[in-house]
């Protein structure tokens, strides 16, 4: 029988990257869904964000067209992508994973694979729970004569994330996998890989496809402890959405409003979402036309939430209070997300950096937005030198 950690819960305040250990979260806002059937790169290609058919290409041969700021140099899975409404505004957001067709498993010496081509792609997505049938039905309205079979596996697998100040620190390290493929590829290291699997199903840790200080993400059997996990503390899925609003990250129809939210003002070509290059897609002209014309007034911030002594406190502050500016008694935009004393917030990021604010209504509750280090410097020129966060 496994030896499960027991669960922690950080009562919701920051968590310190330089002294946290490497945490496990089970998503259980999260669930997944099946897409298999001969046009399945097809059928995606033509909806999502995300150039699919990199899920096509033979195993250490792929190569990312995605010109974004934060891809590492070498391509990895899972692929986080987007669908959007045929306006351009967001609906769901999803990673895409393809797992292991049996020729491409790693022998236990680590060797390649062979060929296995006739095969029809299975991939599977790691979705947002509370949308799960929605989103469901919103890909059978698309399918049409498509040849592709779209079924929820929830109950069969489940979502896992590895975050912590530890594993950011250390994922470089060749004890973490760096796959450059589901199965195997070109300056792959195989040990690591395999020690990551814990078994020979091909399922394992990759990194974060949106950004390397977000840890480890990975779609496991339901009935099977993740690799890996035995070692780190499991802990409260709570915990990694703090750690990702720290970051000024937002995951899910909730914390991105479905129908509303514009993909660049969420941050999502940072966030390696948006393929330039991959043609038609669902929504894509707006994307295009606001990526060309380069001016994003509003984004996607981190923020604190103080208390009279400055002093970061938790307050009760909901999802869609405005933000104002104290001097100039003007909005600056509101608040996305919030747990604890942070929260996430869609504001006129210049001002929001320059002035003292608040929360309209809640006067006694200062607002403090931090520009996250991750940002790309041509977002903000001029500013780098602003409060920032990993």
């Amino acid at each position: 029988m496994r030896r499960f950690k027991s669960i922690i819960n950080y009562g919701y305040h920051t968590l310190d990257e330089s002294g946290t250990g490497t945490l496990a979260s089970h998503l259980k806002s999260r669930s997944v869904i099946r897409f298999t059937g001969p046009d399945t790169i097809k059928f995606l290609q033509g909806l999502l964000t995300n150039d699919v058919h990199r899920f096509a290409e033979p195993p250490g041969q792929r190569t990312s067209t995605l010109p974004t700021p934060n891809l590492p140099t070498v391509s990895e899975p899972p692929m986080y992508a987007a669908l959007l409404t045929p306006q351009g505004r967001f609906l769901y957001d999803l990673f895409l994973y393809r797992p292991l067709r049996p020729g491409e498993k790693l022998d236990r010496f680590g060797s390649a694979p062979g060929s296995e081509q006739d095969r029809p792609v299975e991939l599977l997505a790691d979705v947002d729970a509370s949308f799960l049938d929605e989103i469901l039905l919103t890909f059978k309205k698309y399918r049409l004569r498509s040849k592709v079979e779209i079924e929820s596996v929830g109950g069969d697998f489940s979502c896992w994330q590895r975050f912590g100040g530890n594993l950011v620190k250390n994922s470089e390290a060749a004890e973490e996998p760096e796959a450059a493929s589901v199965g195997w590829g070109s300056g792959v290291d195989h040990a690591a890989i395999l020690s990551s699997r814990g078994n020979d199903d091909g399922w394992q840790w990759f990194r974060d496809p949106r950004l390397n200080c977000l840890g480890f993400r990975g779609i496991f059997p339901s009935d099977k402890m993740p690799p890996l996990v035995e070692t780190d503390i499991e802990t409260d899925e709570k915990n990694y959405q703090l750690w990702r609003i720290e970051k000024g990250v937002a995951e899910g129809s909730t914390e991105i409003p479905k129908g509303e939210a514009i993909p660049h003002e969420y941050n999502f070509v940072g966030l390696n979402a948006i393929s330039f290059d991959k043609g038609c897609y669902v929504g894509q002209e707006l994307i295009a036309r606001t990526h060309h014309r380069g001016v994003i007034r509003k984004r996607l911030l981190p923020l604190k939430f103080l208390g009279d002594n400055e002093k970061e406190v938790e307050q009760k502050v909901a999802p869609g209070a405005e933000v104002f500016d104290t001097a100039s008694n003007k909005k600056v935009g509101s608040v996305t997300a919030a747990l604890g004393c942070r929260g996430l917030g869609l504001l006129r990021f210049e001002e929001a950096l320059k002035g003292s604010l608040a929360i309209q209504g809640q006067e006694d509750i200062k607002v403090e937005a931090i520009r996250p280090k991750w940002w790309p410097a041509n977002w903000f020129p001029g500013h780098q030198e602003q409060s920032a966060v990993a």
